[in-house]
C-alpha cells in the first residue's frame, strides 16, 4: 500500500512539473495587458472633414474595399512561373532591412557587430555587460543566418532574399529607408542600395500584361532633423528617382488613381499640427492632389496616437512591433477597437505580426519583452489575431531584423565556444517562410468569405 502511495505521489509530482513547464513555455502567447517600458530606439475618398478618401475601390462585386494591389492589376493574387507555390499576395507586406555589412564587401562588419545598448538607468546598466559583438562567431542576434553575417550589398544575398520573400507569398517588400548620407546610430548610409533592391525585385517578377508582380514600398525611418518639411522633400526625392521603376509599389484608390504607399516609423515624434501642413489639403505645403500625393501610414504606439494620426491627415496606421503587450498598438486585444476607430474615420488599419521577439543580444536588460516563438505557435496566434479583425493589409515584422529576433529569413543552428544560438528546430530553416505562405493563403480565403 505504501509503495502504491509512493508511486502515486511520484506520478502527481511529474504531472505537476509537466504542467508548469508547459505553462512557462506558452506564457508568451497571451502576455499581460498594458504598456511596457519602451527600449531606447523604440521610443519607444469621398471628402470627410476635408480629407480625401484613400480607400481602394472594389474591383468588382467580390473585391475588398481598400485592398492593396499594384496599379492596373485587377486580381488579388498573381501567379509566378513556379507553379502554385509561386502565388503572391499584395495584401501581405514585409519589412526589410539593408543595413548589414561585412569585410568582404564593406571593409568591416556593419550591424552584425552591434553594441550592447546600456540601460538608461545607470544603476540597472551597471548590472549588465557593455561593449560590442565580434563577428563572425559572435553577432548581434540571438539567431544565426543561413547566409552567415552577410553584406546587404552582395548581389547573391539579394537574389536569395527575393527568392525567400517570394516563397513566403508576401507581395510587397517594405524597405527601411534613410535619406542619402544618413543612417541609424549603428549603421552606414545605404540609400545607394535602393536601385539594387528594386532591380532584384524586378528580376523576380513575372510580367502580367506589362505589369510587374513583385513590388517595393518604403519605410521612412526617423533621422536627426526629420519633420514634415523634410519628409515632404524625401517623398519628392523617392518618387522622382524611383517612381517609374517597374517594381515601385502603388496602391489603387477608389477614384482609380495609383498612388505610392509610405510607412512612417515613429511618426508620433512630429506633432500632428506639423504633419497636417503636409498631409491635409489646406496645409501650407500639402501634397494632396499633387504629383506627389501618396498613401501615408503612421505608427500607433499609445492609444492617444490614433487621434493624433487622424488630426495629422494620415491615411491609416500600423503597429510594427512583434511583441504582443509591448505597446497599446502591438497588443492583439486592442486591435478590434483600433480597427473600429479606423473604420469609423475612413482610415486603413494595418496590424503587424511577427514570429517572436528577443533583443537581449543588443539590449541584455530587456528580457521582459521577449516573446518565445514556441516552434511557430506564437506567430500563428498573432496571425489569427490579425485575421480576426478583418484587415485589408497585414504587415510582417520582419524578414531580416536579426537584432530583435523577428526575422523569418532562414536561420541555422550554431554553437561556438562562448555562445549557443537559437534556431528553428525541430523544423527546418524555411519554417517561418512556409508558415507565412500558409497564413497568407488563409488570409485571402477568409477575405472571400467576408465579402460573400
Amino acid at each position: 500500500m505504501a509503495r502504491l502511495r509512493r508511486k502515486a505521489c511520484i506520478a502527481l509530482f511529474l504531472f505537476t512539473l509537466f504542467i508548469f513547464g508547459t505553462m512557462m513555455g506558452l506564457r508568451t502567447l497571451k502576455p499581460t495587458d498594458g504598456f511596457s517600458d519602451l527600449a531606447p530606439g523604440l521610443e519607444l475618398l469621398p471628402m470627410i472633414g476635408g480629407k480625401m478618401d484613400r480607400r481602394s475601390a472594389s474591383r468588382d462585386a467580390t473585391a475588398s474595399p481598400g485592398q492593396a494591389r499594384p496599379a492596373g492589376i485587377n486580381t488579388k493574387t498573381v501567379l509566378s512561373n513556379s507553379g502554385p507555390e509561386g502565388i503572391i499576395f499584395y495584401d501581405v507586406h514585409i519589412f526589410y532591412y539593408t543595413w548589414y555589412g561585412n569585410p568582404h564587401l564593406d571593409g568591416k562588419y556593419i550591424h552584425w557587430d552591434h553594441i550592447l545598448v546600456p540601460h538608461w538607468d545607470p544603476k540597472i546598466a551597471s548590472s549588465y555587460p557593455r561593449g560590442r559583438h565580434m563577428p563572425p562567431e559572435d553577432i548581434g542576434s540571438s539567431f544565426y543566418p543561413e547566409l552567415s553575417p552577410y553584406s546587404s550589398r552582395d548581389p547573391d544575398v539579394l537574389e536569395s532574399h527575393m527568392e525567400q520573400i517570394g516563397a513566403s507569398a508576401a507581395g510587397v517588400l517594405v524597405l527601411s529607408w534613410y535619406p542619402p548620407g544618413l543612417a541609424d546610430d549603428n549603421g552606414e548610409p545605404a540609400e545607394d542600395l535602393v536601385p539594387a533592391v528594386l532591380d532584384a525585385a524586378y528580376r523576380h517578377n513575372l510580367k502580367v500584361k506589362g505589369i510587374s508582380t513583385f513590388s517595393v514600398a518604403f519605410h521612412i525611418q526617423p533621422y536627426r532633423g526629420r519633420n514634415d518639411q523634410s519628409v515632404h522633400d524625401n517623398i519628392k526625392y523617392i518618387i522622382d528617382r524611383y517612381g517609374d521603376h517597374g517594381a515601385f509599389y502603388k496602391f489603387t484608390t477608389s477614384t482609380g488613381k495609383s498612388l505610392p504607399l509610405f510607412y512612417i516609423y515613429d511618426s508620433y515624434l512630429t506633432p500632428p499640427e506639423s504633419w497636417s501642413e503636409f498631409l491635409t489639403p489646406t496645409g501650407s505645403h500639402s501634397v494632396r492632389g499633387s504629383a506627389y500625393d501618396s498613401i501615408f501610414i503612421a505608427l500607433i504606439v499609445e492609444e492617444r496616437h490614433k487621434h493624433d494620426i487622424l488630426a495629422a491627415g494620415f491615411d491609416g496606421m500600423y503597429t510594427y512591433f512583434a511583441s504582443n503587450g509591448f505597446s497599446f498598438g502591438s497588443s492583439h486585444q486592442n486591435w478590434k477597437a483600433i480597427k473600429a476607430f479606423c473604420d469609423g474615420n475612413n482610415l486603413l488599419f494595418i496590424p503587424s505580426v511577427g514570429p517572436g521577439y528577443i533583443d537581449t543580444s543588443i539590449r541584455p536588460w530587456n528580457n521582459h519583452n521577449m516573446r518565445n516563438r514556441v516552434n511557430g505557435r506564437y506567430y500563428e496566434t498573432a496571425l489569427q489575431a490579425a485575421l480576426n479583425v478583418r484587415p485589408e493589409i497585414v504587415t510582417i515584422t520582419s524578414f531580416n531584423e536579426w537584432h530583435e529576433g523577428t526575422q523569418i529569413e532562414r536561420a541555422v543552428p550554431k554553437k561556438t565556444v562562448t555562445r549557443v544560438y537559437l534556431d528553428y528546430q525541430p523544423h527546418g530553416p524555411d519554417h517561418y517562410l512556409e508558415l507565412t505562405r500558409r497564413w497568407a493563403e488563409q488570409f485571402n480565403k477568409e477575405k472571400e468569405q467576408w465579402l460573400m
